[in-house]
């Protein structure tokens, strides 16, 4: 079972310093936001930033991990970011201002200023519940504190529309939505101060690895009859949705589930702003393609980042630095990730 000492140290090699300012000591500086340390959207990005740095001589992006993808992608517009993580349910929200977006008039017009530079799996939905809080089930969260996820991100809707699609429960009506960052969350799963937590995480993630170190936990599964209801189809087949199998053997001996169970996955995206030049996307999609190849061994999460799935449902289109760079090496790029010109 991996120690906290031993996690702590597995995520921090994976840290890219936040403390340089655009002072910093090269000739391209660009900035890339990502969601908390621990979760895989900071691993892969961290990574991503890391490798290209390492293989592009002047080359610096520096990893801001705090704020929500929803915010991220209004920050890119503004120039305010130069890559960030982009979910196909985001940009769909965007698009048609919608969800998260439904108050923010210009949505529409600023997800026309997004471009995609490759997917990657940001893992299963992992909920979890102390194995003594008598849940067991998603019908079981009844008059329970959940934290879905950060406040305004897209997971968290996802979430509540899941909970939702299954119990038909609503937030403030049949259980308190509790409202945290990601890493304060992981402090409250450990306080006692959450009932449920989800993390849409790849595995085995080392967030939850750190909590089942000091307790006893229980994943919550959607069932094969959960699958059946039409609402929760819906959110399967949601852009970039997909399903899959959680083993709690990954987790070592305090996690009390006997048998692996199924949960609602995303594929999501390392996208950047179309303002960016199509020679810098084009040398650092390049770049990090070339360096991922050769440290798989040293990073196992990156072995989930596949080039042959680089544009696995991607619905915003791709920059035409990155379709240069994926047409170079004979990838079939789709029509619909071909941005206008």
């Amino acid at each position: 079972m991996m120690t906290r000492r031993r996690l702590m140290s597995a995520v921090a090699a994976v840290c890219v310093s936040t403390a340089f300012t655009g002072q910093a000591l090269a000739e391209d500086f660009y900035k890339l936001a990502t969601l908390g340390p621990g979760s895989s959207p900071y691993l892969v990005m961290s990574t991503f930033a890391q490798l290209v740095g390492q293989k592009l001589n002047g080359v610096t992006i520096q990893v801001n991990a705090t704020g929500a993808a929803t915010q991220h992608l209004i920050e890119a517009t503004k120039d305010q970011l130069d890559f960030f993580m982009l979910s196909p349910t985001v940009f769909e929200a965007a698009r048609t201002k919608t969800a998260m977006y439904a108050k923010i008039e210009d949505a529409p017009e600023r997800s026309k200023q997004v471009r995609n530079v490759l997917a990657f799996p940001i893992g299963a939905y992992h909920v979890i519940t102390n194995a003594n809080s008598g849940i067991t089930k998603y019908e079981d969260f009844k008059g329970k504190k959940l934290f879905l996820g950060p406040p305004g991100g897209g997971a968290t809707v996802t979430m509540m529309q899941l909970v939702k699609a299954i119990t038909g429960y609503e937030d403030g009506k049949d259980y308190e939505l509790v409202r945290l960052g990601w890493e304060a969350a992981v402090q409250a799963v450990q306080d006692d101060r959450l009932d449920v937590y989800a993390n849409p995480t790849i595995a085995p993630s080392p967030v939850i690895q750190q909590i089942a170190i000091s307790k006893k936990i229980r994943f919550i599964g959607v069932t094969e009859a959960d699958f059946d209801k039409e609402a929760v189809k819906k959110i399967v087949n949601r852009p970039g949705g997909v399903v899959e199998t959680i083993d709690p053997k990954l987790y070592g001996a305090n996690v009390v589930n006997d048998a692996p169970v199924k949960s609602i996955a995303s594929i999501v995206s390392i996208a950047t702003r179309a303002s960016l030049s199509e020679d810098v996307v084009y040398k650092i999609t390049k770049a990090f393609w070339e360096a991922a190849k050769q440290n798989y061994d040293r990073y196992p999460w990156l072995r989930n980042v596949k080039l042959d799935e680089a544009l696995r449902d991607l619905n915003a289109p791709l920059h035409p630095g990155a379709v240069k760079y994926y047409k170079e090496i004979g990838l079939k790029v789709p029509d619909h990730l071909i941005p206008a010109s």
